[in-house]
């Protein structure tokens, strides 16, 4: 159901016919310093078009100088469900000699024209930042004269910038994703009239191409949308989930609950074969109803410290059978294994420092980059996780990525190969974690870097998020949900899966754990304490449960951000195609207000709903209408508290 409309579609069609028939330029660079406006149009263009079915078009596209063997080579593809399209360049040297200089290489260029009355306004989001603002909406205006840039802190896309945006003017807007594990950039600038000219690709380029040389650039995706800019995010959110995100071999996105007993509760995360089959049973046996069991990290040779990483192995003194002995384990409860990995980050000392410091980037003696961009690198790299998935049964491999790599990846560049070391790692990143999925059906992995700080679009079509952001309390401080909160309100308008941790504490718990709920589900709690309120917990965990399939709906808030302690927080998830969905309210710590009414969206006015107040299970039958009008009263006497309700269509009128 993507519902999108005659002008989305007319504008979508323009935008193609335009650029992915005819040639004309959507993206920029400068050769020797002349800027391709002036020499494009003299370049041979080429074109063909192929049904790829899905409804989906792929566009060839060749841009090509006869004088130097230059090549712009283009894969874009027209979505037809979706007024969406998208697009990867490759710069290819087919010529005998060097290439021009290639500086400033935008795979996205263009110029956006607006009515004389109404502003663009730019909707743009934090990164994360293991903050309580990451992922805050921000809602930027473009007078005349004004110039924004955008780009990611130290080379992981999303550290305290996120590369997805929504450009609005006269009741209509334009959202951009750009595609790239690295260092990328977007700058808007507005003349003095009434133009906005945008431009974004990676943040440094400055190269010459040998011969037979090839680059791509960060992929770029527009949709095109009118009227409402809630809508135009849940039509995202849909093109996301028909198009993106990786299914497991049944072709399922799992609303998986998660556990570990490596969340801090055992020093530098040490625990052992025992501790973890230990944890498991606790767990099992008190009710909690597990999907997968999480091994994280520290579970290799690391010393009395988990972030001694580089030798891939398990560590024989604490899993003396290999990982095997918890994963066979998790297998005969019918769970399935997460087992945590950093490649990318080597440790002084480490089995690859020692033995193959020639595929390092960095100073020795110090923390290094593993150079995914090394061909022999990463061969080993993959051969060598590949093993250890089929030998340790691993079932989702969880990658981590705690290392800022830009310092590194400039510093192997020459003045005249500026970029290249990153792009190389970016390709090689991608290649890697394809061959793992091409060996392993069905395989679905986790993106993780210090929490939500490497999720841009390329990542996402290969990853899942687990654990969205670090920004999470090892005692279950509820000072922490406000925080976890707005990591929902903000993330949930452009990734609709993902995951976060919630760790036991009875104090407010209600609030604590719903203000956690997430499409998957992480738990950290320390079996061994006493005390637990078992019964209550797992009332909790049966809430999540009842709820998790409509946290993949379409998004509505129903109120402002804010992080504001005095203010309620409240929001709903909708499955439209079932008619059905889940709202949830919070009343902050110094919130006066007992109740308050939302209304909600997206219903049919005329329709009966089943509403299921999950705290006190009484329902109420309404209309669309009242829902969508007056609104649905909520009280919450308690604060913090926390209130949950899910609704269900159980007759349509006309």
């Amino acid at each position: 159901m993507n519902q999108a409309t005659t002008a989305e579609r007319a504008r979508q069609q323009q935008w193609a016919t335009r650029h992915l028939e005819r040639g004309g330029p959507f993206f920029s660079f400068s050769l020797d310093g002349t800027p391709s406006d002036q020499f494009l149009p003299h370049w041979h263009f080429a074109a063909t078009t192929l049904d790829l079915g899905q409804h989906r078009r792929k566009h060839h596209l060749t841009w090509t100088d006869a004088a130097t063997g230059l090549e712009v080579r283009g894969q874009a593809i027209e979505y037809g469900d979706f007024p969406t399209v998208e697009w990867t360049l490759h710069l290819c040297n087919t010529g005998a000699s060097p290439s021009p200089l290639v500086r400033d290489l935008h795979p996205l260029t263009m110029d956006l024209r607006r009515q004389p009355k109404g502003e663009f306004v730019l909707h743009h989001w934090s990164g994360d930042a293991c903050t309580p603002d990451s992922y805050q909406p921000h809602h930027l205006e473009l007078p005349p004269g004004a110039g924004h840039t955008f780009a990611p802190a130290g080379g992981r896309p999303c550290n305290q910038a996120f590369p997805y945006f929504n450009l609005e003017w006269n009741h209509r807007g334009l959202i951009a994703a750009i595609g790239w594990p690295g260092q990328w950039a977007l700058h808007l600038r507005r003349d003095e009239g009434e133009r906005l000219h945008l431009s974004a690709g990676q943040e440094l380029t400055c190269f010459r191409l040998e011969p037979g040389e090839e680059v791509r650039t960060p992929l770029v995706v527009l949709q095109f949308w009118e009227g409402d800019q809630t809508r135009s995010q849940n039509l995202w959110r849909r093109w996301m989930l028909a198009h993106n995100l990786p299914r497991d071999a049944a072709g399922v996105l799992p609303p998986p609950l998660l556990a570990s007993c490596s969340g801090g509760f055992f020093p530098g995360l040490k625990c052992n074969e025992t501790d973890e089959k230990f944890f498991i049973d606790t767990l099992l046996n008190h009710g909690v109803p597990l999907d997968y069991w999480w091994m994280d990290a520290g579970w290799y040779p690391c010393g009395d410290n988990w972030p001694n990483t580089g030798t891939w192995e398990p560590d024989p003194e604490r899993f003396p059978r290999g990982l095997r002995g918890v994963t066979d384990h998790a297998h005969n409860k019918g769970l399935k294994a997460i087992v945590w990995f950093e490649p990318a980050r080597v440790a002084p000392g480490s089995w690859l420092d020692q033995q193959h410091p020639e595929w390092l980037l960095g100073t020795a003696g110090e923390q290094r980059l593993l150079n995914l961009g090394d061909p022999q690198a990463r061969a080993w790299l993959t051969d060598h996780v590949s093993g250890l998935i089929s030998s340790q049964g691993i079932d989702l491999y969880r990658q981590d990525f705690n290392i800022d790599p830009l310092s590194f990846w400039r510093a192997a560049d020459s003045p005249e190969r500026q970029g290249l070391t990153e792009i190389r790692h970016v390709e090689g990143y991608l290649a890697y974690w394809d061959a793992l999925r091409q060996r392993h059906p069905g395989l679905l992995i986790d993106s993780c870097a210090s929490g939500g700080r490497r999720n841009d679009l390329e990542t996402l079509r290969r990853a899942v998020p687990l654990l969205r952001s670090d920004y999470q309390s090892f005692q279950g401080d509820p000072a922490y949900a406000p925080g976890n909160q707005g990591h929902t309100y903000g993330l949930s308008s452009w990734i609709p899966y993902y995951g976060q941790g919630v760790y036991y504490r009875d104090e407010h718990l209600e609030y604590n754990v719903r203000s956690h709920f997430c499409p998957a589900f992480g738990l950290g709690i320390d079996v061994r304490q006493p005390g637990i309120d078992w019964p209550r917990f797992t009332k909790l965990l049966a809430e999540w449960r009842a709820i998790s399939a409509s946290l993949l709906g379409d998004f509505y808030p129903l109120t402002p951000y804010s992080l504001d302690e005095s203010v309620w927080m409240a929001w709903q998830f909708h499955r439209p195609e079932k008619n059905q969905g889940a709202v949830q309210a919070f009343r902050r710590t110094r919130s006066s207000d007992k109740k308050m009414r939302f209304r909600l969206q997206g219903l049919e006015p005329a329709a009966e709903y089943a509403v299921e107040d999950l705290d006190t299970h009484k329902t109420q039958q309404l209309r669309g209408a009242e829902l969508m009008g007056p609104g649905l009263e909520v009280r919450i006497s308690a604060k913090p508290g926390a209130a949950l309700f899910s609704y269900r269509m159980v007759e349509k009128r006309n």
